[in-house]
């Protein structure tokens, strides 16, 4: 009897756990595309994302990854974020202008005097008007990453004040602003890619270049040009962003959970951000690299206004670019 009953209770145990298997999530995979490689802070920051969402939404999701522009750049990427073939990418703000005026003046020259300025705006509600206008464009920002500032740096000798970029050929991105920029420091632009500078450097093509620091450790460019400027001049956020296609798919529940895995993953990655910085510097002391602080911006400023003045004309980001410089 007492075997009988055992048995009858093993079979309502089984019976009981059935239903709770059959129930268990299939992982729907999604990709996710960024122009970082493999150890980068944004991968890194990605990559808690990743862990985050899967987390949060009790294996609902999983992420693939695609670093180190895996399926090709940014603007195959975009389309292909817009069209719902990728599902997550970290961009940057450039091909988001299209659709709000104001972040292409986020790359205008001088303009913030720290990351810490910029996410003020970001993380608030100039912020939060940005999101509700890239929705409707194909894209939900879950997360503003810190893009990095820009310095230059010169090969034969250093930059102390404004003047002494007079005639120097300046390596600039295919940024329309980096280069008027250059022009307006009294300098000539030598638009180019990253890949090229180095020789570029060597061969006496260039005289100066701009960049993050990150990027001018990693890339040993100090070996060809040991002399920075200490400016900032520009500093450009890149959004974490999943496809509204992805988004209105979503139960609500999951929604959050993919929002708050992007609050943090932001935080997180500007943190480490910070600190890839402070270790780029220590090397590049440790190198020989000398650097020049700025003692007075305002020559430099004096400089972009007839920059300034051109996206001050538009209607659509003469209001927010006030507010930023406002509260420099």
């Amino acid at each position: 009897m007492h075997q009988v009953f055992r048995a009858a209770a093993a079979c309502a145990l089984i019976l009981l756990a059935w239903p709770a298997a059959s129930q268990t999530p299939t992982p729907t995979p999604l990709r996710a595309w960024n122009p970082h490689p493999d150890g980068a802070p944004a991968t890194e920051a990605l990559r808690s994302f990743a862990a985050a969402v899967q987390a949060g939404t009790q294996g609902r999701y999983r992420i693939q990854f695609l670093p180190n522009a895996a399926i090709g750049e940014q603007a195959l990427a975009v389309q292909m974020l817009k069209a719902g073939e990728i599902d997550v990418a970290g961009i940057d703000a450039d091909p988001l202008s299209d659709t709000i005026p104001t972040l292409e003046a986020f790359h205008l020259p001088f303009l913030f005097s720290g990351a810490a300025h910029m996410f003020r705006h970001l993380d608030g509600p100039m912020g939060q008007r940005f999101t509700e206008k890239l929705k409707a464009s194909g894209y939900v920002v879950l997360g503003w990453y810190n893009g990095g500032g820009s310095y230059f740096y010169c090969a034969e000798k250093p930059i102390t004040r404004q003047s002494d970029m007079a005639g120097l050929r300046v390596r600039v991105r295919n940024v329309e602003a980096h280069a008027e920029m250059v022009r307006l420091l009294g300098a000539v632009p030598v638009p180019m890619p990253d890949k090229e500078v180095l020789e570029a450097f060597r061969s006496g093509k260039i005289d100066c270049a701009e960049g993050t620091m990150v990027d001018y450790e990693a890339g040993a460019l100090y070996k060809a040009a040991r002399y920075m400027l200490l400016d900032q001049h520009m500093i450009s956020p890149e959004a974490l962003v999943v496809s509204t296609r992805l988004w209105d798919r979503m139960a609500p529940e999951d929604q959050r959970a993919f929002l708050d895995a992007g609050k943090t993953s932001a935080l997180l990655m500007r943190r480490l951000w910070e600190q890839r910085m402070s270790a780029a510097r220590t090397a590049l002391t440790k190198e020989g690299v000398q650097f020049s602080p700025v003692a007075d911006f305002s020559p430099y400023v004096r400089r972009m206004a007839p920059l300034y003045k051109k996206y001050t004309a538009h209607p659509d980001v003469r209001g927010d670019l006030l507010t930023i410089i406002s509260e420099q």
